[in-house]
Parts: structure tokens; C-alpha cells; sequence
């Protein structure tokens, strides 16, 4: 079975991504646990067998399949890191609009604030999505171009740090 898989991976059989991913998906979860954070083990996973599909034309059938899967896991996790020290816009610089006397009013402050709290509970993924786009004034496609990082993922961990922020700060409210 694993031959014909290897063969099907490497003629682009969709269904053979899909049966990699069931009869390895664990080992690249458990791969990936070693390095990088429990909150984005899933998006790096992701990021892991769609580049496996995008290279599966110079996968050779001939090779051990599970090692290549950890060499690419291996590298998007080296990836996923390095993006995680990345600069992001520090929320020092998101400013309240001034008053007609130029000066930031104590609500704008207090709002402030509470924004930097409810940031700082987000997965780091998230938050960093969430800022590139807010503070950074980056579109989703640069913020993906940018972080390495497939559209789809940055579009999901937008939606869930949005998601989320929306519920921690209904109930400040």
C-alpha cells in the first residue's frame, strides 16, 4: 500500500494527499510537538502537507516517504519559529486620535488598554495576523507573502483572533 502511495503522491492522485495525511498525519503532529508551541501545531500541520503538495512532482517514489514528510515538517517548522521573532508593529505605537486640545482623552487610554490586554491572550499567530493587518496596514495576501505562510492559514487565524477578541471584550464592555 505505502508503495503505491508513494507512486500515487508523486503523480499527483489527490486522494493519495488525502491518505498521507490519515496514515501520517500523526507522526508529523508528533514531529512538529517537539518544536513548535500546542496552539499551532495544527496550522504549521497544514502548512506542512500543502507543501507537500506543491512539491509532490519532485517527490521520488523510490524514497522513504515518512522521512520526507519530516525533512518538510522539519523546514515549516524551522519557518513557523523564525517568523514567530519576527518584528511586528509594537502596540506602543497604536495611538488614540487626539481631542480638539491635543490630548488623548482617559476613555480612548482605557480602550487602549484593554485592546493591549485582550491582544496579549491571543495565540501568538493570531495576534501577530491581527496586528500586521491593523497596525501593520498589511492585506491577508501580504501578511501570508510576508510570514510564509499559505492565504487560507492567515485568513483562519484572522477569523479566530477576531473570533476571540470579540469575546473577550463584549463582556468588558
Amino acid at each position: 500500500m505505502t508503495d503505491t502511495l508513494n507512486v500515487r503522491l508523486a503523480q499527483g492522485d489527490d486522494a493519495a494527499l488525502a491518505e498521507c495525511l490519515t496514515a501520517h498525519g500523526a507522526l508529523i503532529r508528533s514531529y512538529l510537538r517537539r518544536f513548535i508551541p500546542p496552539q499551532d501545531i495544527e496550522d504549521v500541520q497544514q502548512i506542512v502537507f500543502a507543501e507537500v503538495w506543491r512539491s509532490r512532482h519532485r517527490f521520488d517514489p523510490e524514497r522513504n516517504l515518512p522521512a520526507w514528510l519530516i525533512g518538510i515538517a522539519h523546514n515549516r517548522a524551522v519557518d513557523h519559529l523564525r517568523a514567530r521573532t519576527l518584528q511586528t508593529v509594537p502596540l506602543d505605537v497604536v495611538a488614540d486620535p487626539p481631542g480638539a486640545d491635543g490630548r488623548v482623552d482617559g476613555d480612548g487610554v482605557a480602550a487602549r488598554d484593554e485592546l493591549r490586554r485582550a491582544l496579549a491572550e491571543l495565540p501568538a499567530p493570531q495576534r501577530e495576523a491581527i496586528e500586521l493587518a491593523y497596525y501593520g496596514e498589511l492585506t491577508q495576501r501580504e501578511i501570508a507573502e510576508r510570514l510564509s505562510v499559505p492565504l487560507g492559514t492567515i485568513k483562519a487565524r484572522t477569523a479566530r483572533g477576531l473570533r476571540r477578541l470579540s469575546d473577550i471584550l463584549v463582556p468588558a464592555a
